[in-house]
């Protein structure tokens, strides 16, 4: 099945923004996944530096990031994957969405975070700590319209500790790159 860019999330300022900080937080010798890949690009550039594994639930964005080099998984979000991993990154759906403007597609897996834009951050929220070193880190990207205080109180019900990196204004909304570290 040739991919069908269409239904690939294409990078975009918050693509570019997640890299910026993961550019930064990345190590020699770490151990990567980047969950959602989409096009690859931040996976195939943290490969410079550090072995990275990726996923996608895509079909499209798993051949696409594949064409580009990048060592990629089909499945849903921690689905098949087994760590320990020293760095996770995920740019989740996070858009809130209502059930009546969900267009059923491939690229909606990228876009469609739920009635509250939390609801894959959630499930995210509710497995990492399987697949996180003890001393790992998460960068995860959320939005102001995801809800900043939700999102940093869903992590501390799973015993972690967020901190805004990064944030930059896009328009009507501000874009949030969270360090999320376990509490020893």
């Amino acid at each position: 099945m040739p991919h069908d860019l269409s239904q690939v999330y294409q990078p975009e300022a918050d693509t570019y923004l997640l890299l910026d900080v993961a550019m930064m937080e990345v190590k020699p010798g770490d151990r990567v996944l980047e969950i959602g890949t989409g096009s690859g690009l931040i996976s195939r550039e943290l490969a410079r530096v550090t072995e990275v594994t990726a996923t996608d639930i895509n079909p499209h964005a798993v051949l696409c990031a594949r064409a580009s080099g990048v060592d990629v998984v089909r499945g849903n979000l921690f689905a098949g994957i087994r760590g320990p991993f020293d760095l996770i990154l995920f740019n989740p759906p996070y858009l809130p969405t209502q059930p009546e403007e969900r267009i059923d597609d491939w690229l909606e897996y990228a876009l469609d975070g739920g009635e509250s834009g939390r609801v894959v951050i959630e499930l995210f929220a509710a497995d990492v700590g399987r697949v996180l070193a003890p001393r790992g880190r998460i960068l995860l990207l959320i939005s102001s319209l995801t809800g900043l205080m939700e999102v940093n109180e869903l992590f501390l019900g799973y015993g972690f500790a967020t901190g805004v990196v990064k944030e930059e204004i896009i328009e009507d909304e501000v874009l949030y790159v969270l360090r999320i570290i376990p509490v020893l």
